[in-house]
């Protein structure tokens, strides 16, 4: 509950700061303000203040700004030619409407970065082998347990990666039937050393990912996979070879929860991220837990390489939607999957949540930079239009072109209440049978 009401806080943080930015830009660029409002419906507190209606409402799930002459069947108003945002040089549109995005940019960026700055809940694997390839199968044994990479000793395995030096010769410790095994590894050895190394993985579930197959048919974090369509299942990695490269539509796991073993039929489905490799949605446990403290330096370096990753996969993304529309259902998420994942995030700890906000706040810009006539990316455009032919898109056709876009995004947000009602009814029917 905790969770649910700081997503619509920060939700409401979000899209104050939008508007906020439209605001700043407008007054900068002359444009009139009439109206701003931070949620919809009917007001709670509402003032004037030179001539502007502020206004707190009842529904924080949005938020909008009201200036002069935005709406384009306003345009022919002679009183408002001075201050009508219709009026303006098409470039000052053009910065207006884009600011509103920029400022969910700047405030994605920033909550990256702060997020980086508070205690980092790290999750790894057992430094423990599983098998070695090529020259290093006659260096590493199976369960051979990592101990120590050049002097520090290691808890994880993930974490005796990151301490090979490719500059230098590493020094490794590890414990083999009981007694301690030193030996060397060249610097120029240590990428052929990472892609041998493969570490043990039981069949324990660490992450059930919200909205796809697996989180559908019910699977928990904690549960342990017996068997695929009815064949034992040794480890992860057997687990995961007979599931993607089932031929059928669908596997049969068999699990172990608090001692009972249960069936669940789970579809195969292809993520728009994975290209065409399919998937139930779900990651292993990682048993050896740590807390990292990042520098102010490295906060920002991280923050900003998760921002423009961020960034480049949604348009990656949209890019393959566009190419494949038919897997729009399955890559759809709206409130209900939005509340879901935050509540995943929190339960991981407060900085996994910021950084979920950080996302959506990422994701408004991505969202509100799409060239649909309602949104910002429309105005954009018709700025441009203008900027190029030398006169703006008639008003008719900018109205006309606005109506069917508030369509469109009626329709894909009651597509998207739909596909998240069925998602968790699904699993909702899954974890009562």
């Amino acid at each position: 509950m905790f969770n649910f009401l700081l997503m619509i806080i920060a939700f409401g943080l979000m899209v104050t700061i939008h508007e906020l930015g439209h605001f700043l830009a407008a007054r900068a660029c002359g444009v009139g303000i009439e109206k701003f409002s931070i949620g919809f419906g009917k007001p709670i507190v509402q003032w004037t203040r030179k001539g502007v209606d502020y206004r707190i409402a009842w529904l924080p799930l949005g938020g909008y700004l009201k200036m002069t002459g935005e709406n384009p069947d306003e345009a022919d108003d002679p009183d408002a030619d001075d201050k009508s945002f219709q009026h303006k040089a098409w470039w000052k549109k053009a910065i207006i409407a884009f600011s509103g995005p920029l400022a969910n940019l700047v405030l994605g960026f920033a909550l990256f970065i702060f997020a980086f700055m508070l205690p980092q809940k790290q999750e790894d694997l057992r430094p423990v082998i599983q098998s070695a390839k090529g020259k290093w199968a006659t260096v590493f044994m199976p369960s051979d347990s990592l101990i120590a990479v050049n002097g520090t000793n290691i808890k994880g395995f993930q974490e005796f990666l990151i301490g090979l030096s490719k500059e230098q010769s590493n020094s490794i410790v590890l414990s083999r039937k009981g007694e301690n095994v030193m030996f060397s590894v060249a610097a120029t050895d240590v990428d052929s050393l990472i892609k041998s190394l493969t570490p043990q993985v039981d069949n324990t579930i660490g992450e059930v990912f919200t909205g796809l197959p697996a989180w559908r048919a019910g699977l928990k974090k904690g549960d342990i996979v017996i068997a695929v369509d009815s064949v034992a299942v040794a480890d992860w990695y057997s687990m995961r070879e007979r599931i993607i490269g089932s031929v059928n539509k669908q596997v049969e796991l068999t699990i172990s929860r608090k001692g009972k073993v249960l069936t669940r039929l789970i579809a195969l489905e292809k993520n728009i991220a994975m290209g065409e490799q399919r998937m139930i949605g779900i990651s292993q446990d990682m048993p050896v837990k740590s807390v990292t403290l990042y520098t102010p330096k490295e906060a920002v370096t991280y923050g900003s390489r998760s921002t423009v990753n961020f960034v480049i996969i949604n348009y990656v993304g949209l890019y393959k939607l566009i190419r494949q529309p038919k897997e729009l259902q399955k890559n759809l998420g709206g409130p209900v999957m939005i509340a879901s994942i935050s509540q995943q995030a929190g339960q991981r700890g407060f900085s996994y949540l910021i950084i979920f906000f950080g996302s959506i706040s990422l994701a408004l810009t991505f969202m509100n930079l799409l060239p649909i006539p309602i949104l910002d990316g429309g105005h954009i455009l018709f700025a441009f239009l203008e900027g190029i032919f030398g006169r703006p898109v008639p008003v008719s056709v900018q109205a006309l072109l606005q109506r069917i876009g508030f369509a469109l995004l009626i329709v894909l947000m009651a597509f998207a209440f739909y596909t998240d009602i069925t998602k968790l009814l699904m699993r909702l029917f899954s974890l009562n049978h």
